[in-house]
């Protein structure tokens, strides 16, 4: 039998129309079960910032300045709030974070020193903290490290033991008069939102009877 020349092309045409899409279908990368799951579920994690905590009368701080043994300093934030430093004299520290302080020494020192590089480390934070005692799992001191609530503040001391009074937990808070102030708070409302949340102060007692 004699094979038409038209035949052998029509057959050769048809083949190369299947063969195309599943050569391109085989030259298209498939990610791994491992790489699709990454690229479907993304988690991103907060840490919080070293520029979060705020400095008060009575934290101790060293300062170190690289180089400059003699400026390096051991102080503590005095009652008004400052430091002082050779050279440069008092420095603003309370209120402020450590590495706005650092940039405030730093900016202070071009005048004597070229290109200071400062590090402030604080070595006890004593001026941001909170006493929770009382019915808690974990009664003691805190460190406010931002804006801080009661209720949250209970949350850290690993919330209420079996039989703690909840209706009469309340903050001692000393006033500028000296006296001590007692405050209220409404547990179970702040557990429901239906009361504004009760930000504690540096120094703050919060007892649960």
């Amino acid at each position: 039998m004699t094979i038409q020349p038209s035949s052998i092309l029509r057959t050769l045409v048809l083949a190369g129309l299947v063969l195309q899409p599943l050569a391109a279908a085989a030259q298209t990368p498939r990610p791994t079960a491992p790489a699709a799951r990454a690229e479907a579920a993304v988690v991103t994690t907060h840490t919080p910032s070293e520029g979060d905590y705020r400095l008060g009368a009575g934290d101790k701080l060293r300062i170190e300045v690289y180089k400059e043994a003699q400026l390096s300093q051991a102080l503590q934030v005095r009652p008004d709030g400052k430091i002082t430093l050779p050279l440069v004299g008092d420095i603003a520290a309370a209120g402020h974070t450590p590495l706005e302080l650092r940039d405030s020494i730093t900016a202070a020192l071009r005048e004597y020193v070229t290109n200071p590089v400062v590090t402030v480390i604080v070595q006890e934070a004593t001026a941001n903290k909170i006493f929770v005692i009382g019915e808690v799992a974990s009664p003691g001191e805190q460190v406010l490290q931002g804006p801080t609530t009661a209720l949250q503040a209970l949350a850290q001391a690993g919330g209420l033991k079996e039989f703690a009074k909840a209706n009469d937990i309340h903050v001692l808070r000393k006033t500028g008069t000296g006296l001590t102030r007692t405050i209220k708070f409404d547990y179970k409302g702040a557990l429901k939102g239906k009361v504004d949340p009760m930000p504690l102060q540096p120094g703050d007692t919060l007892v649960v009877p």
